[in-house]
């Protein structure tokens, strides 16, 4: 089964870091969607998924549906991020 990978991300230079971190771990059982969060999105999914997940704070990773605990409290890192399964 794939791996759900959601980046929400302010597309500044806080985040491109992150976004690239994520993409350098994903492997073929992963599968990446990146909401831009100030360009946002036609259907207005991204904005939805942001209060469904509780986003306070930016850049933010939810994996399966669940934002990541690092996101709640500080910057995503390389190492929370293969904790949560990220390129396995």
């Amino acid at each position: 089964m794939k791996r759900q990978i959601e980046i929400f991300t302010a597309n500044c230079p806080v985040c491109d870091p992150v976004v690239q971190m994520v993409n350098d771990l994903v492997c073929d059982n992963c599968e990446v969607t990146t909401y831009d969060l100030v360009k946002q999105c036609e259907d207005k999914t991204c904005l939805s998924k942001v209060e469904e997940y509780g986003v306070k704070r930016l850049p933010a990773i939810a994996v399966n549906g669940k934002l990541l605990d690092c996101c709640q409290i500080s910057a995503p890192t390389k190492e929370s991020l293969v904790a949560a399964g990220i390129g396995k």
